[in-house]
């Protein structure tokens, strides 16, 4: 892995890598499990990549890759149920470049990586369970899609590791979430602390140091409130309401007024 690009070729890979691909002006980067076949299990919500059910959808969805009008000769629709779908690798990608999401990075490489969503100092599992993972999910579900707590990146990284978080009251496994509120909280929470100095670059030093410490700290391979749970458990436990993620409530639009 390279310490600016995690850029692979398509000739590199194997099934059970987790890839992504960044999408318009790096906005996000949608994940999924290459399986093989050049087929890829991804997480999404209602068939789109992002959403949050927030005027925020505006802008996600216009970075998204525009919908090819002329239906993909090798993938076949499927009426979209409970959000995760396989498609080819192309309509993965979506025009966009290849990228492996990589696994048991050292400390200094993780926190040298400024974005989350790129990697994690988590161990993944064997290629073929991670494989059995996403094909068991793609057929029993993964919930509801969150944007902050069950998206693509924490569908992508359950596979590859089977590690889950249980209180869904907190952040969930996404790097990506962690980063987009990571600076707002490395901000609020270096207050004080820039309080101790004037200098412009100690400022600047504290708030990198706190937004580092919050992304080491909520990296899956770091945390103690997750647990090893099997997909079929996983099924088991969403059917049976012992683990529930709500899905973000659309605003509520005002009747219009009558005469």
């Amino acid at each position: 892995m390279g310490l600016l690009s995690n850029r692979i070729q398509r000739s590199s890979l194997r099934p059970g890598d987790h890839i992504y691909s960044w999408r318009t002006a790096y906005v996000y980067a949608h994940h999924g499990i290459y399986i093989g076949d050049h087929k890829v299990v991804h997480f999404t919500r209602r068939g789109q990549e992002v959403g949050t059910g927030t005027v925020l959808d505006l802008l996600l969805v216009s970075s998204g890759p525009a919908r090819s009008l002329v239906p993909c000769p090798t993938c076949v629709h499927v009426e979209v149920g409970h959000g995760v779908v396989s498609s080819c690798l192309n309509c993965f990608l979506a025009g966009g470049v290849l990228y492996r999401f990589e696994y048991s990075v050292n400390q200094a490489l993780f926190l040298a990586k400024a974005r989350g969503g790129t990697c994690t100092l988590a161990v993944s599992d064997e290629d073929d369970v991670v494989v059995h993972r996403a094909k068991y999910l793609l057929d029993n579900g993964f919930g509801c899609y969150n944007v902050f707590k069950n998206n693509c990146e924490d569908f992508a990284i359950y596979c590859k590791t089977g590690l889950l978080v249980l209180d869904q009251s907190t952040m969930g496994q996404s790097g990506q979430a962690v980063s987009i509120i990571g600076g707002p909280l490395a901000a609020v929470l270096s207050t004080p602390l820039l309080l101790v100095t004037t200098n412009i670059y100690g400022m600047a030093a504290t708030a990198v140091g706190v937004y580092c410490a919050s992304r080491y700290a909520a990296d899956i391979g770091m945390r103690r409130d997750v647990v090893k749970v099997s997909a079929e458990d996983l099924t088991r436990r969403l059917a049976t309401g012992m683990l529930q993620v709500l899905e973000p409530s659309l605003p509520s639009v005002p009747a219009p007024p009558t005469n």
